[in-house]
């Protein structure tokens, strides 16, 4: 649930199309909880507006002049780890999925998505949760599928608990549908990612999710 502390969050919207950012504006303004403090043409102007502004979430288009969202997402995240991103495309590209992870990206959200998703999207990214297309984050979990245990070792032990909430995780589950699923309180489950994350040596859970595929930690469930 959002935070109630949350009486105005600042955005930055980032696309080089008008009707775009004239879309994201119309569909985020209905929002009375949140204030557009500024747009940008391109992923350099984002990352200005940024330094400038100070926002609490930024959208970001994938391609964009000058500097594209995945690099902008990198270089926000690298100033302003406390920024939450959200990439929004219309590539239905496992490629793009991944580098957006890696750069720091809490969200990837597709652009012929309905406005309700959207919002759930910047309402689930500041809890500090993960909103990913479905399919498309199927798809990259399953292409990871071939472990790479020689690291392993590398990696604080997890514990047998840590390890359920991995694999929960790992599915796309939320804190409060993982604490539904282990018949624990959702601050337990909270805390549970939190040293997962912690321990796999990733910024957040989505990282952990891939991180644990990759290491073959955990065996994807998702189709």
């Amino acid at each position: 649930m959002l935070n109630e502390s949350y009486k105005s969050v600042p955005v930055i919207i980032a696309d080089d199309h008008e009707l775009a950012r004239a879309g994201l504006r119309a569909i985020l303004s209905n929002e009375t909880w949140i204030e557009i403090v500024g747009e940008a043409e391109n992923g350099r102007e984002a990352v200005e507006l940024c330094r400038r502004l100070q926002p609490q979430l930024v959208l970001l288009d994938v391609r964009m002049p000058e500097l594209n969202g995945l690099a902008a997402t990198r270089t926000i995240k690298q100033e302003f780890p406390q920024i939450h991103v959200i990439i929004m495309t219309m590539y239905e590209n496992t490629d793009y999925l991944q580098e957006a992870i890696k750069a720091g990206a809490a969200g990837y959200v597709l652009k012929d998505a309905s406005r309700q998703e959207v919002v759930q999207a910047v309402r689930q990214v500041l809890d500090g949760e993960s909103f990913l297309n479905g399919a498309l984050t199927a798809r990259l979990i399953q292409r990871l599928t071939v472990p790479t245990q020689h690291d392993a070792h590398q990696i604080e032990r997890l514990t047998p608990r840590e390890l359920e909430v991995l694999g929960l995780l790992t599915q796309g589950l939320t804190n409060r549908e993982i604490a539904h699923e282990l018949v624990i309180s959702p601050g337990t489950a909270k805390i549970h990612v939190e040293r997962i994350i912690a321990k796999l040596g990733v910024a957040d859970r989505t990282q952990a999710a891939v991180r644990a595929v990759e290491l073959g930690l955990v065996q994807s469930s998702l189709t």
